[in-house]
């Protein structure tokens, strides 16, 4: 299979490195391996008796202090923001970080190293979609320090940051789309950096055992201080941004949105990584997976077109896949790629009018609520649509599943319906419809 950005995947074989870890200052190797589709990033603790792991998932964070640790149960494992950036940045979705003590090697303070590793190890595609958020309306969080990340929404990656230091030193700006090559090249080998004020409280909590000038910034007040020259003028920002893409790693899907970060940090990162993981709780609620049930239950083109009045381009109906407790309803609508409104609806952006979703809808409700008439000779018009919501482009070749439920009814003319359209497993409009029946 060739390689995709909407496919999964996992790395080559195993590959590792070892070092000097940055807060506790132990030896330790770490060493990728490869993993199945749907595994995600697992962090595996080799030291320890039988071998425990722990998801690298948001659910599982512990503390944000300088660092990002996760763990379960009683088993730890701190500052995994630069492993999970590389993993995560380079399109990496499945695999797992063995180590045999509970931080990773810091390198030389950047994830350079990492990404060296991902290389060797090499990048290969799995047979499974990728999970996506695309975020559809803007989201944001604060702490009380100032520091504030905003997300809009944006068809790509992208990261723009402000990072400022104490009495606004060393104020850096930076926006960049976030892809396997820019990672590389441009975030990746930026280095961690401290203020030197914060040098002596950070080691009274017993922090920082393993940092030098080898693998860390020192600045203090206007002068920086490192074994080699600063690698970007705007080193600092970029790190900030390697942070942030390891913090968003915990969320799970791929980010498809604008992130607008002012003095970011840990903190506030994962507080962002929380909001995300409750709106794609509540969205994905919506959006079940569909599959095409084996024999009978549904109604195929002819017998659709027996019940409905509508006929090409109009008929918004292909298939119905089969009816629940005679109060739902889930209908298929191909979206091929000769549809005659593409030649007049954004030509060049070929995208599916939201109304015409709408229609699909109403259609599905329409047989659903004939079915349960006993009848097709009537025919349904429109009252009303309320909280109408289109939340997802759908372009030419997408499959509709339209799922209605009839959730009131009046007599025999009147009834309302609670609709929605899902695409790839995610809903793409939505929408509350009342009709009216008629005799034909």
């Amino acid at each position: 299979m060739a390689a995709s950005p909407e496919f999964q995947h996992t790395i080559g074989k195993p590959a590792g490195f070892s070092g000097t870890s940055l807060h506790t200052g132990e030896k330790v190797s770490l060493k990728l391996h490869p993993a199945p589709v749907d595994h995600g990033i697992k962090f595996r603790r080799k030291d320890l008796q039988d071998e425990p792991t722990i998801d690298a998932k948001i659910d599982n964070l512990k503390t944000v202090e300088r660092a990002t640790t996760i763990g379960e149960g009683s088993v730890r494992v701190h500052t995994v923001e630069h492993v999970l950036a590389a993993l995560s940045a380079m399109g990496v979705d499945n695999a797992v970080v063995e180590m045999d003590a509970n931080e990773p090697p810091i390198g030389d303070g950047s994830a350079h190293a990492y990404v060296d590793v991902i290389k060797r190890a090499g990048i290969a595609p799995q047979d499974a979609p990728r999970k996506f958020f695309d975020v559809r309306e803007p989201m944001h969080v604060e702490s009380r320090t100032g520091a504030m990340l905003v997300l809009l929404p944006d068809d790509k990656f992208r990261i723009s940051c402000t990072q400022a230091g104490p009495d606004n030193r060393f104020t850096q700006y930076l926006s960049m789309e976030i892809t396997p090559l820019t990672f590389e090249k441009e975030i990746a080998p930026a280095r961690t950096f401290v203020y030197y004020e914060d040098v002596e409280p950070l080691m009274q909590k017993n922090l920082i055992k393993g940092g030098s000038l080898e693998n860390a910034i020192v600045v203090r007040g206007e002068a920086v201080l490192s074994k080699e020259p600063l690698r970007f003028a705007d080193e600092f920002v970029r790190h900030k941004i390697l942070d942030i893409i390891g913090d968003l790693a915990l969320f799970g899907p791929r980010i498809r949105g604008h992130v607008i970060a002012v003095k970011p940090g840990h903190g506030v990162n994962a507080e962002l990584v929380r909001a995300l993981a409750r709106e794609y709780s509540r969205t994905s609620a919506l959006a079940v997976p569909r599959t095409f049930p084996p024999g009978e239950g549904g109604l195929d083109i002819n017998q659709v077109m027996e019940i409905l009045p509508h006929r090409f381009p109009f008929l918004m109906v292909d298939r119905v896949i089969g009816f629940e407790a005679d109060t739902k309803i889930t209908a298929v609508k191909s979206v091929s790629i000769s549809e005659p409104y593409f030649q007049g609806h954004f030509p060049g952006h070929p995208v599916m009018p939201g109304v015409l979703q709408v229609e699909a809808m109403a259609q599905a409700a329409s047989i659903l609520l004939m079915r349960l008439a006993r009848t097709s000779h009537r025919v349904g018009y429109f009252m009303s649509a309320d909280s109408v919501k289109f939340r997802k482009p759908v372009f030419r070749c997408a499959t509709i599943f339209s799922e209605s439920e009839i959730t009131k009814t009046r007599g025999a003319k009147l009834a309302k319906a609670k609709c929605h359209c899902v695409v790839n497993g995610a809903v793409v409009s939505e929408g509350e419809l009342m009709f009216t029946f008629l005799d034909q």
